[in-house]
């Protein structure tokens, strides 16, 4: 059975969607080997799983075999953004051995678009992330799709998004503009390049568009060092 997911309500406008497809695009140059990206935050309401959401569109939109993982076991928000109801068996089923993938994976309406959701919120979320079957799941995964995006919670708030991009291809990061200071933000990013060190770039999210070349010229140096930058607004 195919879980139904409101297109027209979780897309964005022709100029957002065109940012979508850049984004998608520089993400698809960074390498084919980049097939398992985590999408994290800093902070919470950054917009990461919208922005999570909107790649894995974008790619499914492209033709590629595209599963999202919804990887937040504290505090998920992303079956409500896409108007998906009910308990839906999901990661933590998985991670915890009491359902297949089978079971767990969803296909969609959405053609070639599949989601795995977060499933029930767990006692110990770091604990069952942490375990080598979450390793053998996403190589799995790697071997049945072209790509998998996986929304995890903010590093900011918990480490999960760390152990979980530590068995990633690599992350990309997802900032609201004018939220958090330049150091916490280096802070954090150096948390993450600690777990993996191929940080693919950041999204500038919400940003005023009126001051957009400000906040460009302002967020930039967060992640000097790094050689791929990919910007979008929201």
């Amino acid at each position: 059975m195919k879980l139904m997911i409101n297109t027209e309500e979780n897309m964005t406008s022709n100029r957002e969607k065109e940012l979508f497809r850049m984004l998608r695009s520089n993400i698809e140059f960074t390498g084919v080997e980049n097939k398992v990206i985590a999408v994290t935050s800093c902070l919470p309401d950054d917009g990461k799983s919208t922005i999570s959401y909107q790649l894995a569109y974008m790619f499914a939109e492209e033709g590629k075999k595209t599963l999202l993982v919804d990887a937040d076991l504290r505090k998920s928000i992303l079956l409500k953004q896409l108007q998906v109801e009910g308990a839906l068996k999901g990661l933590s089923h998985l991670l915890s051995g009491l359902e297949s993938v089978g079971e767990a994976v969803h296909p969609t309406s959405i053609p070639n678009f599949y989601l795995l959701p977060s499933g029930i919120f767990p006692a110990n979320p770091t604990e069952l992330l942490a375990n080598e079957r979450f390793k053998k799941l996403i190589q799995a995964f790697k071997n049945s799709f072209e790509y998998v995006i996986i929304d995890t919670p903010p590093i900011g708030s918990v480490i999960d998004a760390a152990v979980i991009a530590k068995e990633c291809d690599g992350t990309l990061f997802v900032l609201a503009s004018d939220q958090i200071s330049r150091r916490e933000a280096r802070r954090m990013v150096e948390q993450m390049r600690s777990a993996n060190p191929n940080i693919l770039g950041a999204v500038l999210n919400k940003v005023d568009v009126r001051g957009s070349s400000y906040y460009g010229k302002k967020y930039k140096g967060y992640y000097k060092g790094s050689d791929r930058y990919a910007y979008g607004d929201k």
